[in-house]
């Protein structure tokens, strides 16, 4: 009895602490059906265990009871949407003027078959892994490719560099041997490695990248390349074996992969943006190897006539100032410096080995001196090119003033507007420079060089991709100095202008009252070119507009923006409505007239038009001409070849039948003509001579 009293008192709490705990499972489930998660799997489990608490805020004990763990992953879940949110918002957001102009980019389109699915076997981390294997190809223009470059460019330098070192000096190879295993095998890992880059590395057809791996192993396994891959992964280190880990000339095999070395020097000299140091780098590199490896053979040879034998020889080592390491290596490269650099200050030569040698090393020398005399020469060169060429023109422009005996305040104007081009780096021609690019991708450089400009053009902003294109490949750059005025009222409007950088004054007649302020994005002389109907002033200019201090501006030429806009309709009426507007504000429009327009032009431009077609069917006329006369000429000289060999062939035939009368005269008896029935005795012999007049006469 005192024994189930306890069990009788415990019942009523426990079922008052389930009902609880039910009541709350059933607020969590009702909250979570009501409220969609916005993180992933995990931050809605948190979500689902917070919302086991949710009136656990006036428990003073919650952190001790039931309530502390919701409570706690409440504040996880909170601090997990804020980091989620903070993430969206530093996202980079592409610029809608640009992704106009490009439009959609490539994506990838997704698998049909989730990587996240197992497969039948559960195995769905080995599943995952081999089909990106199977799916992994690597693309020569990506930046991966370029860092891997990198890595087995370095593996090749080790090589070349301390391979041929170890193998000369011996103190180099006994004192590190351990290190020197560490990094050969590495290198090796590498170059397999690598060999397996190169079975996954694309190539373009037909201008898409091929995937293909057994296209690839096949293209691969055909150059010369994958031979000299093999060949310089052959384990010759086996041996080891038998000759002791002391000889190091068993890896020269892996010197072999030098091509990969020049490729990562050709890309990298493609990427910089400083090639011509990077050149001058490049050659110091190349010629430090070649030092390198005649020191090393120097050494070598001295060790196998015997050290200090005698005066050319390295000095026997036994002495305290060559014993060392450090200067053995040192000697030995100032030699090899000296004679290549054809200096040759060292002793003489004795024996006939050393002669050759010497000999070898003064040509190699020449080669290299030669080398570096015009690489140096002409890297120089094309780093002043702009330079040189910016100061011939300058030069030019200055025999000519000075020529034309120009004032000197003009003179000085003009070389401080070259100065102020200069100085601002804007010398540079940039039609010249992006002519060999196709017009999509000048275009996209233009908007990228100018996009900051080019988005506060309301012209810009409305017109649709194609003519952004038109347009922007039509843009011509011009540089005003201050004072200049770029437009006067009352001339004739060729032109317009959009100002990149600089400020513009709307000035009175008397060049000092100023009306308006122009600056970056401003556009103006659009209305003298657009020739709206009824524009009192026609196609002049409407007012005054005066350069402040330099500017640069954007010209557009009006038979330019013609052309672009015939194709887009919607442009054109666009920018004759905004003209219209802006005459209307000046009181410059008179809305009863009819004449005028975008599409009508003046008679001197018509008259200008006219002759240019003149001109250019002109020389058409006259290309034609000279073909038919060539033409002519040649049907001649044909048809007088044939007639000398019709005249060869006929007297040819003549001869061959006179031959063959004779012998008939001689052997035969002439009857005598025969008499016709009709009394003419000749008339045959007659026709015949009339019958073969023709020929003879040709």
């Amino acid at each position: 009895m005192t024994g189930q009293a306890p069990e009788r008192d415990r019942s009523p709490r426990n079922l008052s602490v389930k009902t609880t705990l039910e009541e709350e499972i059933e607020r969590a489930e009702s909250i979570l059906s009501r409220v969609p998660s916005v993180c992933d799997d995990t931050s809605s489990e948190l979500q689902r265990v917070a919302a086991l608490d949710p009136h656990g805020g006036n428990s003073r004990n919650s952190f001790q009871r039931s309530g502390a763990i919701s409570r706690l992953v409440s504040l996880v879940v909170r601090l997990r949407e804020w980091a989620h949110r903070s993430l969206l918002e530093e996202e980079e957001r592409p610029d809608s003027f640009l992704e106009r102009f490009r439009g959609p980019e490539l994506r990838m389109a997704p698998s049909r078959i989730s990587n996240t699915q197992p497969d039948a076997n559960g195995n769905n981390a080995k599943g995952i892994f081999r089909k990106k294997w199977n799916l992994f190809v690597v693309s020569p223009s990506d930046n991966a490719y370029y860092r891997w470059l990198f890595v087995i460019a370095t593996a090749v330098l080790y090589n070349w560099f301390l391979v041929v070192a170890r193998a000369c000096f011996d103190k180099l190879q006994v004192g590190n041997y351990i290190c020197w295993l560490v990094l050969d095998y590495l290198s090796d890992f590498v170059y397999l490695m690598d060999t397996c880059v190169r079975l996954r590395t694309g190539f373009l057809e037909q201008g898409l990248l091929v995937k293909d791996h057994a296209k690839l192993r096949d293209s691969y396994v055909r150059t010369l390349q994958f031979k000299l891959d093999v060949v310089s992964i052959l384990p010759t280190d086996l041996a080891y074996i038998s000759t002791g880990i002391h000889t190091p000339q068993l890896r020269f095999n892996r010197l072999l992969r030098f091509p990969r070395m020049f490729e990562f020097f050709d890309r990298t000299e493609t990427r910089t943006n400083y090639p011509n140091i990077f050149r001058i780098g490049n050659l110091v590199l190349y010629i430090l190897v070649i030092i390198h490896w005649n020191a090393c053979i120097y050494y070598a040879i001295s060790k196998s006539l015997g050290l200090g034998s005698d005066t050319w020889v390295f000095p026997n080592n036994t002495k305290p100032e060559y014993s060392s390491l450090t200067r053995s290596y040192v000697y030995c490269l100032y030699w090899s410096t000296l004679t290549l650099t054809t200096i040759g200050e060292m002793p003489a030569p004795v024996r006939d080995e050393e002669y050759l040698f010497v000999v070898f090393d003064f040509l190699v020398g020449v080669l290299i001196f030669a080398t570096i005399v015009g690489n140096v020469g002409s890297m120089i060169a094309n780093m002043n090119a702009t330079r040189a060429e910016f100061q011939a023109r300058i030069d030019a422009i200055k025999h000519y003033m000075h020529f034309r005996k120009v004032s000197k305040e003009l003179e000085t104007r003009v070389i401080k507007w070259f100065d102020y081009l200069w100085t601002n780096k804007k010398a540079v021609d940039e039609q010249e420079v992006l002519k060999n690019l196709p017009n999509k991708l000048r275009a996209e450089i233009a908007i990228n060089v100018h996009l900051e400009t080019l988005k506060k053009v309301r012209i810009f902003q409305d017109c649709e991709a194609g003519l952004l294109v038109e347009l922007v490949l039509k843009l011509r750059p011009q540089v005003f100095s201050p004072g200049d005025y770029i437009c006067r009222k009352g001339d004739i409007g060729k032109e317009m202008y959009i100002i990149k950088e600089g400020k513009l004054a709307v000035v009175a007649d008397d060049g000092v009252t100023q009306y308006a302020l122009l600056t970056s994005g401003s556009c103006f002389g659009e209305i003298s070119i657009l020739n709206i109907k009824g524009s009192k002033m026609g196609n002049r200019r409407t007012a005054n507009i005066r350069s402040l201090g330099y500017s640069d501006l954007f010209c557009l030429s009006k038979d330019d923006l013609m052309e672009a806009v015939t194709e887009y309709p919607d442009a054109k009426t666009v920018l004759e409505e905004r003209g219209r507007e802006i005459l209307m504000k000046e009181g410059l429009l008179d809305e009863n007239a009819e004449s005028g327009g975008l599409q009508k032009e003046d008679t001197e431009e018509k008259v200008e038009r006219l002759e240019s077609s003149l001109d250019i069917l002109q020389t058409r006329f006259a290309r034609l001409l000279s073909e038919y006369t060539h033409t002519q000429q040649r049907l001649k000289q044909r048809i007088t070849l044939l007639e000398r060999q019709l005249n060869q062939t006929d007297c040819g035939a003549d001869a061959g039948e006179d031959v063959d009368a004779d012998p008939e005269t001689v052997n035969d008896t002439d009857p005598g003509p025969v008499v016709p029935t009709d009394g003419s005795p000749q008339q045959n012999n007659v026709q015949t001579e009339d019958k073969k007049s023709p020929a003879s006469k040709h």
